[in-house]
This record gives structure tokens, C-alpha cells and sequence, in this order.
């Protein structure tokens, strides 16, 4: 069984030789693979090298078109500049003040160079994996779009004081997203991530206002074009995890900060599943074997074993080969002692 299958027959309710293994790997990657992290953001070439290097040395399952949120939000105008060997970094935004939401436009992904490396991207995972491993693009949810590209702290007092301009502008922003989506897919990608980031800092009230309804018709538009979606939102997302499985995303992270999800899998579609949620620093950095074998079966204790093997965020550069590679070979292991349940 290659990662692909691995992936799809866990996802629905199949039987799997072990756990597809997950995890999120951008600095760690260019690191383990020697490349300028500058490089690994912008061409396709370097990013998909380095990612499917350390799919082989870490025996991970999945390749994605993650590196930072900046592509969208350079299309819209946002100016950036791009250290050597770190994260990308906001010269200006697009939208400085509210008035110029009028100004958002629908994007044409074909005009903007680094929408098309993502595009390119995973048309060489495609061509490089020979269909053997689980292929995941990428778009900005919409309430993390309009943050990056507004500055968070003025976005969070639009929701307030600006409501009407906001929803048009995520409509806007939805529109786009549904756009960029689908030449992802037909470029190869099996499943399309939606990075909502910021959705775990407004209350269950705004969410429910400004993002669920975006967020779920983006899954639809995902599983329209035959391919699985993936919602990953940073922090502790309790009070809104019912209703982010409601958007009927395949895959739904679970961050460390979030609470027990023991009451929640229940809420699980057929084939809906967690993935996460060791912590990424106390855990799989500065852990040793014990802690990340005990933190990782509490978890799929707590998922009845309905979750892929992740960290519940970003694996850091800080981590030590050894660790992820240990954290990788759980896989057989938890499955070995599977506390499934049946669906």
C-alpha cells in the first residue's frame, strides 16, 4: 500500500496497513534539505524537492504546497520582501483602511506569479510521484485572507465597526478562493487545505456570521471537483469544532491548544477524520521517545483512532531528525493498538 492509498482508504474507513503519517513540514524541510528558505517559497522546483526528500527520510505520507500565506495576499497587493532564510515579511498590505475594500477584485490566478508556482507546484508532485503519495494544495480560508491582507489588529475591529465592507469582502475573497481551488485540482491535487488561521481568536457568534458558511462553501466546491478538503485553524478551536466539522471537511487539525475532542468524534462524518495534535515544541522538539509515544496514543484515545498522525501545527526547524523519525514510526504502532470505532 503507497502513501496515496494509505491515505484514502483511512480517510474512508478502510482497512490501512498503518496510520498515514502527516506532518507539516516548511522550515524543517528547507533545512533538512539545504535550501534558502527564500527559494523554498518561491520556486516550485526547490519547494517540491525538499518536501518529497523528507516524505522518503521521515516516511511521511503527504506533500503540500505550504511554505507561508503571503501568495494570495501579494495578488491582492500586499508588498513583501523575502529574507534569504526566513519568513516572508509584510512591507505593506493591500487594504489599509476600509475604503479600500472597494478596490478587491476577483483574481485571475494566471496573472500572479506566485499563484501560479502553487499551481505549478503540485503539477510536479504530480509528475514526480508518479501518483504514490497524497498530493495537498492550498488556499487561505477567508477570514485569514482578509487578515493578512488588512493587518490582523484592523481586521479584528472591521468585525465590528465595518461588518458590511467585511462580508463583502470575504465574499470576494471566497469567490477567488473557489477560483484558485479549482486548477489545483485539475492539476493533480487529491486534496486542498484551507488555512483559516485566525478563527479561533473571534467568538463561536462571529464565526458562525463571517466564516462558516465561506468555509463550508469552499468544501463543497473541493468535493465537487472529486478531491478531499483539509480545514487547519491554529489555537484552540473547542467552542467552534462542532460547527468546523459541520463544514464536512474531510480532515480537521486539531491544534494543541484544543481541548478534548473525546465528545466530538461523534459529530464525524463517515469519512471525516482529526489529524494532530501533539505539540509541536514541548513535544516533538524537546520530547524524547517516551513523551511523544504517550502524547501521541492519549490523543487517538481521545480521537477513538479516527485521526491521521500530526503534530497539531508546524513542525519547527528546531526539531531533531531522530524525533520526527521516531514520531513517524508510531504509525504502526497505533494502529497495531487501534482504538477505532466503527462507522
Amino acid at each position: 500500500m503507497n502513501s496515496l492509498e494509505r491515505t484514502i482508504a483511512f480517510i474512508e474507513g478502510s482497512e490501512a496497513d498503518r496510520l498515514p503519517f502527516h506532518p507539516i513540514l516548511m522550515r524543517f524541510a528547507a533545512l533538512h534539505a539545504g535550501v534558502k528558505y527564500r527559494d523554498f517559497c518561491l520556486s516550485a522546483a526547490h519547494k517540491c524537492s525538499a518536501n518529497i526528500r523528507c516524505a522518503s527520510d521521515f516516511r511521511s505520507d503527504w506533500v503540500n504546497t505550504m511554505s507561508d500565506p503571503w501568495a494570495e495576499a501579494e495578488a491582492y497587493g500586499n508588498i513583501l520582501s523575502y529574507p534569504e532564510n526566513d519568513l516572508p515579511k509584510v512591507v505593506r498590505h493591500a487594504i489599509e483602511e476600509a475604503g479600500d475594500i472597494d478596490r478587491l477584485k476577483v483574481l485571475g490566478y494566471k496573472d500572479h506569479v506566485r499563484m501560479r508556482e502553487r499551481v505549478a507546484e503540485i503539477t510536479e508532485y504530480r509528475n514526480s510521484t508518479a501518483d504514490s503519495i497524497f498530493i495537498c494544495g492550498w488556499v487561505e480560508g477567508p477570514l485569514a485572507e482578509y487578515c493578512d491582507i488588512r493587518d490582523i489588529n484592523m481586521a479584528m475591529t472591521d468585525l465590528y465597526e465595518y461588518p458590511e465592507q467585511v462580508h463583502k469582502a470575504l465574499d470576494i475573497i471566497t469567490e477567488n478562493a473557489m477560483s484558485f481551488i479549482t486548477p489545483q485540482v485539475k492539476a493533480g491535487a487529491h486534496c486542498i487545505g484551507i488555512g483559516d488561521s485566525v478563527c479561533s481568536l473571534i467568538s463561536p457568534e462571529l464565526y458562525n456570521e463571517f466564516c462558516f458558511a465561506r468555509e463550508k462553501a469552499l468544501v463543497d466546491h473541493i468535493h465537487s471537483l472529486g478531491a478531499y478538503a483539509k480545514i487547519h485553524i491554529c489555537g484552540n478551536i473547542s467552542a467552534i469544532l462542532a460547527d468546523v466539522i459541520r463544514t464536512g471537511a474531510d480532515i480537521v487539525d486539531i491544534d494543541q491548544r484544543t481541548g478534548s475532542v473525546h465528545e466530538d468524534v461523534r459529530l464525524l462524518g463517515r469519512r471525516q477524520v482529526f489529524a494532530g495534535k501533539c505539540d509541536p515544541v514541548s513535544v516533538i522538539q524537546d520530547g524524547d521517545e517516551t513523551l511523544i509515544r504517550e502524547t501521541s496514543m492519549s490523543f487517538f484515545k481521545e480521537a477513538a483512532g479516527r485521526a491521521i498522525l500530526s503534530a497539531g501545527c508546524e513542525v519547527t526547524p528546531g526539531t531533531p531528525g531522530k524525533n520526527l523519525m521516531f514520531f513517524g514510526s508510531l504509525a504502526g504502532e497505533l494502529l497495531k493498538n487501534s482504538f477505532k470505532t466503527n462507522r
